[in-house]
């Protein structure tokens, strides 16, 4: 019996071996391709900071507009992508997608940061996240207390399509919502393996559990212009 014992163990491990040398490998190419695409969000940021600043003002709004659509289609379908599957962990800091760990709060600045928001990444990576949804949201802010997720849901929809993001009881997060589709992304820490991911309201995760939820809307006019002109926001 404990012969058997033994050699399930050494199996198990040499099978987590295996895996852990296949991510190794394609981690360096993520990584190439990860930057290479964040090049060319930046590139674009210069694009429209260029366009913007020659402009009138009719021809600005139609720019913000035009910026907003791109950063929220780029972040929802792109970033967001690269960064699936990359494991949780409470300290977590990777600037790299699927490769080390990341918490909650890191994900959503690195995420920000890497599009070209400048933001104080660690400051606001360390603090409660109501705290940067309020400097990034701030009117468009809405809170729930001890409410049931349907009702966050419901509300979400008649906010509209776009990028929100989500503080809970101790966690935090981004919400997609495209249509009747709304999407949780955040790096979950109920399966740490699992990582970052992309879910349902309703899902067994932090959002359905947490009696508060704070929510902001993400893209006003005042955030874009800052992205456009690569401004602090503090």
């Amino acid at each position: 019996m404990k012969k058997i014992t033994i050699l399930l163990i050494l199996t198990i491990l040499i099978a987590c071996s295996v895996t852990t040398k296949e991510k190794s490998k394609v981690s360096p190419e993520i990584k190439k391709e990860y930057v290479v695409f964040l090049e060319e969000v930046i590139s674009k940021r210069d694009s429209f900071h260029i366009a913007y600043k020659t402009s009138n003002a009719a021809v600005k709004k139609k720019i913000v507009k035009e910026a907003r659509a791109y950063l929220i289609k780029n972040i929802a379908e792109e970033v967001f992508s690269y960064w699936h599957g990359t494991k949780w962990s409470f300290s977590g800091m990777t600037r790299t997608p699927k490769k080390g760990s990341i918490a909650c709060g890191y994900f959503i600045t690195n995420t920000l940061t890497d599009v070209g928001f400048n933001i104080p990444r660690i400051k606001w990576a360390q603090s409660a996240s109501e705290v940067f949804i309020k400097k990034l949201s701030k009117e468009q802010i809405k809170r729930f207390v001890n409410k049931p997720v349907i009702e966050v849901e419901e509300y979400l929809k008649t906010a509209g399509n776009g990028l929100y993001l989500v503080g809970l009881d101790s966690h935090t997060g981004y919400i997609y919502v495209n249509n009747d589709k709304v999407r949780f992304i955040h790096a979950d820490y109920y399966e740490p393996e699992k990582g970052v991911v992309s879910e349902k309201l309703n899902s067994y995760s932090p959002i359905a559990h947490s009696k508060y939820r704070v929510i902001g809307k993400l893209m006003s006019d005042e955030m874009i212009i800052s992205w456009i002109y690569n401004e602090r926001i503090k």
